[in-house]
Formats: structure tokens, sequence, C-alpha cells
């Protein structure tokens, strides 16, 4: 949405709330409206926009299936308008839409999670393996986007505060200070992609797949094919039980992307 701030904000790793506010373009009041009906995209206006996609990709039932098992609260304005909306969704049932007073871009608070369906609350993890898996995609999109300042706030403390910077400063900032000496940088460009980004220093390895990270255009995707790949040029300098870090981007035409 053009933002340059994102705040996230987590309460009971995510069963009591998951707030996103970013200071982006915002929504008109139709708009707004929209994004909660089942099929809704923005991305899409013609077929060919399928093979040209420049974004985490386009999933319209998203905020819809969201809205169906919690209770949703989204504000947005934008920068011309004197006023913005808030919209209030329990369940699928538009309970309130109203004119409020709210800075530009878009906050959406998703509230006590399953509330209508307490067998499905059942499949959550313990908070600590919950809260695990909502820091490693906050991971992925902040590494991606170091144009972009992020905030992560957990039971009302700091655990992130990543300022705008240049590709490394992000990771360091993430992993912490001491990964900076462990960076190599890594830059080819081919005919057909572009790989940038750093790898981990031999000596670094760890025993475990924890930091390694594929990016296509900026997407984080898992490919045991790459990961061969890394772990084929590692060969003689890691032993079969070492894994290096590393946080690769390939650049690549979106048509040639399944």
């Amino acid at each position: 949405a053009g933002a340059t701030t994102i705040k996230l904000i987590v309460k009971d790793a995510g069963k009591t709330l998951i707030q996103v506010i970013d200071n982006g373009k915002g929504m008109s009041t139709t708009d707004a409206r929209l994004s909660f009906e089942r099929h809704a995209t923005s991305k899409i206006r013609t077929a060919d926009d399928l093979f040209q996609l420049h974004t985490k990709g386009f999933r319209g039932e998203a905020l819809a299936s969201i809205a169906a098992i919690a209770h949703v609260e989204l504000k947005t304005k934008q920068e011309q308008d004197d006023v913005g909306n808030t919209i209030v969704i329990e369940g699928s049932n538009v309970t309130s839409q109203e004119v409020v007073v709210t800075p530009k871009g878009t906050s959406i608070a998703v509230k006590n999670l399953f509330f209508n369906i307490p067998a499905r609350r059942n499949f959550l993890k313990s908070n600590t393996v919950e809260l695990r898996h909502i820091i490693d995609e906050f991971h992925r999109v902040a590494l991606a986007h170091p144009n972009i300042s992020f905030a992560m706030y957990n039971n009302g403390s700091e655990n992130f505060n990543l300022p705008i910077s240049n590709y490394r400063q992000r990771i360091v900032n993430i992993f912490g200070t001491k990964t900076n000496e462990k960076l190599v940088p890594v830059e080819e460009d081919t005919e057909v992609l572009k790989i940038s980004g750093f790898v981990g220093k031999p000596e670094f390895a760890k025993k475990t797949r924890g930091e390694q990270y594929f990016f296509v255009n900026n997407r984080f995707i898992k490919s045991a094919y790459l990961n061969h790949a890394i772990k084929g040029a590692y060969n003689q300098i890691l032993s079969n039980d070492a894994y290096p870090m590393f946080v690769l981007f390939i650049d690549i035409d979106p048509e040639r992307i399944d």
C-alpha cells in the first residue's frame, strides 16, 4: 500500500489480538467495505495480470476468511480525505460502519480468534509455539523490505524496532550485531535471473536450519532444490550435519514463475 512504516501488535500469541497498522495510501469507503467480500482482489484487472504478479499474491479470500472466525475492526483513511472509515465485523456480520478520525493508512485488528468455533481453538499450539510462527513470518516480511520500518509488540513489550536501512543492516538488526561478521555478500547476474544477498561463513554454521531464507521477487519461498544447491556449494567445507546461514534474493521475470 506504499507504506513506509508498519507496526504489528500481538496479544497472547495472536489468540486475543493481531493488529497490523500501516501509513500507506488507505482505502476509500467503497473499497474498505468490498475488501471483506469473498473473491475480492485489487491485484487483477485483466487475465495478463496473472503473469505479472509483483506482490505477495492475490488471495481474495483472506479478509473474508478471517472475518468469519474472529472480531475484526478496520480503520482506514486516504490522504485527501478529512476523516476515515471504521468497519466492525463479527463472524462475517458487519455490525457497524461509520466515519472516524484516524491517521492516513490502514489498521486491521483481529480479536478473539475462533470465538465462534471453539473446537478450532484446540488446534492452536501453545503461546510459545504460535508466537514463534508469528515472529518467523515477521522476519520474512521485514527481511524482504528494508526500505520500510517495522516494529513488533507482544503483550505490550517491544520485540523488534527495525528502522529503514539496507539489506545487510536489516539482517543485523533482526539477528543481532554479531551477525555482521558472519556475512559474505553474494552478487550474480545471468540472462535468466539475478541473485544477490548474503551467505554465512562456514565457521558460523549451525546444527539447525534456522536462518535460511530464499526470496523470489521479494517473496519468501521454500525450495528443497535450491537448498540442495547451497549444500552442494558448501560441500567440502561443511560437515553433513551443519547448516549455513543465508539470505538470498532471486530476481526473475514474473512470467517465468509458476
